[in-house]
């Protein structure tokens, strides 16, 4: 068995975040080093609550660390709209978990860890990158010993404004160091992850497992499944987040083109997109592993499989 990959999840809980950690601790093939949270689909005060809720559900004992209340340079943006006030609605969790976060800046952590380390660490943030930016510009060292950048965010079409997706819009120029940063990155943006669309089949198959993790991975999908077919006119939700910690069990789920992506931090209307160079105009050195296509009964047997 080849060995574990050394991880430190960068999370906004979040209903796809919460499966992407469960998806991460059911595998033997992931080394959880440490959750780091921060401020994106609700403020980082709601985010590290929930992450740690999730760890309490699943009995995942890794720290769990706080990080950055704010972007880089705008204004806070959630999206209460899809995940609910909490960030996790839906299922029913105590309103206090028993695990505690740990007494450090989630920015620190991130350092000490990857300086501290005998392997090289991959990061996996499914949020805002706020807290990869910051760590990256506080300590340009750790980034000879960051494996590779594992993000969800962006695309070639926008979800939160009509070019932009979330993650990134959130804040745009924290993406932007952390795409030139020259660390290995792999993109997962809405152009594969609106392939993993949860569908009433599949619902039914996750329900039938009859385990309490099932039960609450069906019930954050039907919340998630509700607001997206509110918001978005989506028959079911897709499950952006968990597509990272996938690739990272089984890179041959997906397809992928290596491509220049560049960051747009300027446009009236157009801040936050991914400018995607798919056509390879741009005569710009390619910078990012870019997942395009989505191996549907893969995907879904390991997500199946992983709550069995």
């Amino acid at each position: 068995m080849r060995e574990k990959r050394k991880v430190i999840l960068d999370c906004d809980p979040g209903h796809d975040d919460a499966i992407s950690i469960i998806l991460a601790a059911s595998s033997d093939q992931i080394q959880i080093e440490g959750i780091t949270t921060v401020a994106g689909n609700v403020d980082v005060e709601k985010t590290t609550l929930n992450a740690l809720k999730v760890c309490d559900f699943i009995g995942l004992d890794v720290p769990v660390a706080r990080g950055a209340e704010q972007p880089l340079v705008k204004t806070r943006e959630f999206a209460p709209d899809i995940h609910g006030d909490s960030g996790l609605d839906g299922p029913e969790l105590p309103e206090v978990p028993k695990k505690m976060m740990i007494d450090q800046h989630a920015v620190d952590f991130i350092i000490e860890r990857l300086l501290d380390s005998d392997g090289e660490i991959t990061l996996v943030p499914t949020g805002p990158l706020t807290n990869i930016a910051l760590a990256i510009e506080k300590e340009p060292a750790i980034v000879g010993k960051i494996r590779e950048i594992v993000l969800m965010g962006g695309g070639t079409f926008g979800n939160w404004t009509p070019t932009a997706e979330f993650n990134i819009y959130v804040d745009a120029e924290a993406a932007n160091v952390v795409f030139n940063s020259g660390v290995p990155v792999t993109m997962f943006g809405l152009d594969v992850t609106h392939q993993a669309i949860t569908t009433p089949a599949i619902l039914q198959e996750i329900s039938s497992i009859g385990t309490n993790v099932s039960k609450f991975v069906g019930d954050l999908l039907e919340f998630f499944t509700k607001t997206y077919k509110e918001v978005f006119d989506f028959e079911g939700a897709p499950i952006h987040d968990a597509c990272t910690v996938a690739y990272l069990i089984d890179e041959s789920i997906f397809e992928f083109e290596t491509v220049r992506v560049d960051i747009e931090t300027k446009g009236e209307f157009t801040y936050g997109t991914t400018c995607v160079d798919r056509l390879h105009v741009t005569g710009r050195k390619p910078n990012v592993k870019f997942a395009h296509g989505i191996n549907q009964e893969k995907f879904w047997g390991l997500l199946i499989k992983a709550l069995k």
